[in-house]
């Protein structure tokens, strides 16, 4: 009998992340409903041929064996095996009242954290001795699959590097609008293309700047899935985004401005007036910066065999079939009453 599983998403960027998940749950022979929980995900961005449940309501009746999802929180009342598969590499981002990074804070939602690598598994790893209701399985990154596994071809008919330009939403930490200057000066130079994309959070006012400054050498886009423009660029520009350590996962070198806490596997630089002697050298690809990137791969996301999903899957299969004697996960009564206002759900 086909195993039910459910995908819980509240952000456009879920698309790119769980699709690789739901093409390995379908070769299995098993079926995937989505379920959105707010107003940020455009659901234009749905294939014709994707379940979407309305209301909690349907997804209890679903009956999911397993809920995928790819951010911080999950309702208790929705049925089945709550996953973490994560929503991006550990990012630059700290809490301000202690400094702990926002991708170590346990939010008691689920039972199975899936890491993407040695650098993750290790903390997490920690968390679980200390936690004990959830289990810790390193996988692999599912959103990286497609990256390894029968990437699509990127015709390149213009001969120039590409400069990929993203940046984080969060005001405290986004260069965008300081950058903007900067990009428009050197986007009127024709020995680069830029690109330009921005999470789904940012600010409207800066992607409309943005848009506003398109031109031959400058095009901003809008999309549920990067990874054309991650492939088509030979160097990217960001800030403090997580989206830097999926670019630097293919073997390519990033630049960074102002960045909370600079790594020696990229260039940071803090002036706008350096930034266009850092990309010419970055393009160069040094060999000192390359082997430390590469250094860094290893402990990030060293699966580059495009099966992240498929160990992702065994691993809740694992679960499923074999329970661990865990900890009674806690329990927040307000964090439930506001998700059961929020998703307008008041049954058991």
């Amino acid at each position: 009998m086909a195993k039910h599983y459910l995908f819980y998403i509240s952000e456009n960027y879920s698309f790119q992340i769980l699709r690789p998940l739901q093409d390995e749950i379908h070769r299995r022979g098993d079926t995937v409903a989505w379920f959105v929980e707010g107003n940020n995900v455009n659901k234009a961005y749905f294939q014709p041929q994707e379940t979407q449940l309305p209301n909690v309501q349907a997804v209890i009746d679903y009956q999911p064996v397993a809920v995928f999802v790819p951010g911080n929180m999950v309702p208790s009342f929705i049925p089945g095996l709550k996953v973490c598969v994560r929503h991006g590499f550990i990012g630059f981002k700290t809490r301000k009242k202690d400094g702990l990074n926002y991708s170590f804070i346990i939010r008691d939602c689920f039972d199975l954290y899936c890491t993407h690598g040695p650098s993750m598994t290790d903390t997490f790893k920690l968390l679980e001795k200390k936690h004990q209701f959830f289990k810790v399985v390193e996988t692999g990154f599912c959103k990286m699959d497609p990256f390894f596994n029968n990437p699509p071809k990127i015709d390149k008919t213009d001969p120039r590097p590409v400069v990929l330009f993203s940046s984080t939403f969060s005001p405290r930490m986004s260069q965008a609008e300081a950058l903007l200057p900067t990009i428009k000066r050197l986007s009127q130079d024709t020995k680069w293309r830029w690109l330009v994309t921005f999470h789904p959070k940012m600010a409207q006012s800066t992607v409309d700047a943005y848009k506003a400054a398109q031109h031959d050498n400058l095009t901003f886009v809008e999309t549920d899935n990067a990874m054309p423009l991650m492939l088509e660029a030979d160097l990217m520009l960001g800030d403090n985004s997580s989206m830097l350590v999926e670019f630097l996962m293919l073997n390519k070198p990033v630049v960074t401005m102002k960045n909370e806490h600079p790594k020696p596997h990229f260039i940071n630089v803090t002036d706008p007036a350096d930034l266009e002697k850092s990309i010419e050298y970055a393009l160069t690809r040094p060999a000192e910066l390359m082997e430390k990137l590469g250094d860094y791969a290893a402990q990030t996301h060293p699966y580059t065999d495009g099966q992240s999903s498929a160990r992702i899957v065994d691993a809740t299969q694992n679960m499923l079939c074999n329970p661990p004697k865990l900890k009674r996960k806690p329990f927040n009564l307000i964090r439930s009453i506001k998700m059961r206002k929020k998703l307008g759900y008041w049954g058991r």
